[in-house]
């Protein structure tokens, strides 16, 4: 794999020091970037190569790498007369590490397949320091033969790298993970925020739920505003969160249900956002609902 040519699409905050991670880790890497230049340029600094359109970084790569925001931005750079398909060589190996739509996902792979390469889902666990230092959790999914071919490269990005069935299984499982973990953030700030409308301790109600079966990480990451006034504990977007929760909606949908439990997350974050907080983090959540709740 070590002459593996690798492009990567998308060099936000993850996207960036996942680039940095491949370039430490001796890969040529061609990326390409979205509108912001800084990250582009740090990274050509470094040793990668800019590509001019999503169609050359195809047709120079064995793997075609994405990290993007929606199924929206990942299809706009994988159809189209200058997308990745477009120029994808035979047997490459497409990866989209992004948060997206299942239903999108597997669309996309039959594209790809008729194309003559393959297609994996592999969203991802951490945050952009655990990318630096090759410490993500790497939930993959796909064609198992092209997972084990490019596994030596995620393990040089993953410290967990998982391989969880058939393509979407991936995005599934991370939009089920990142429902979870935004319900039960925004109940944490709720309760904190019903603490200050009691008229009891922050700190009080944090040492009685965390000595129980409440007690987790996300509860800390909350904590970590409420008491402690660190908001980057958790460097997730309220954006970024009602998208997610917004995906998992979506696909409960398309699998003819409803869910009854991601309403109350759904509709404090897209308040939130309404308010003009879409770019706060999500333990700021803490905040907007005790300003809610005093009217």
């Amino acid at each position: 794999m070590s002459e593996t040519r690798i492009g990567f699409i998308g060099l936000g905050l993850m996207g960036s020091a996942m680039v940095q991670r491949l370039l430490d880790r001796g890969h040529g890497v061609t990326v390409l970037g979205n509108r912001a230049r800084t990250n582009i340029e740090a990274a050509v600094a470094r040793g990668a190569v800019e590509a001019g359109s999503a169609r050359e970084l195809a047709a120079e790569c064995d793997i075609v790498m994405l990290c993007m925001g929606t199924s929206e931005q990942v299809e706009s750079r994988m159809r189209g007369p200058d997308g990745v398909i477009a120029g994808l060589r035979s047997g490459a190996v497409v990866i989209d590490f992004g948060t997206s739509l299942p239903a999108s996902t597997r669309a996309l792979g039959a594209e790809v397949a008729e194309a003559g390469g393959t297609y994996l889902d592999a969203p991802l666990g951490r945050t952009p320091a655990h990318a630096t230092d090759g410490k993500l959790n790497i939930m993959g999914a796909g064609d198992k033969a092209a997972f084990d071919r490019v596994r030596p490269v995620l393990d040089d990005l993953g410290e967990n790298v998982f391989h969880l069935g058939p393509l979407g299984a991936g995005h599934t499982i991370k939009l089920i993970n990142n429902f979870f973990a935004m319900t039960t953030a925004n109940a944490m700030a709720e309760a904190f925020a019903m603490a200050d409308m009691a008229g009891v301790p922050r700190q009080g109600l944090y040492d009685v739920l965390s000595a129980g079966p409440n007690h987790s990480g996300m509860m800390d990451f909350i904590k970590a505003q409420a008491i402690d006034g660190k908001p980057d504990a958790l460097a997730f977007s309220v954006r970024n969160a009602l998208k997610d929760v917004g995906y998992y909606v979506r696909m409960v949908e398309e699998a003819g249900a409803s869910s009854l439990m991601a309403v109350g997350a759904l509709s404090a974050l897209r308040e939130a956002e309404a308010a003009g907080r879409g770019d706060s983090m999500v333990p700021e959540q803490v905040d907007f609902l005790a300003e809610r709740m005093r009217g």
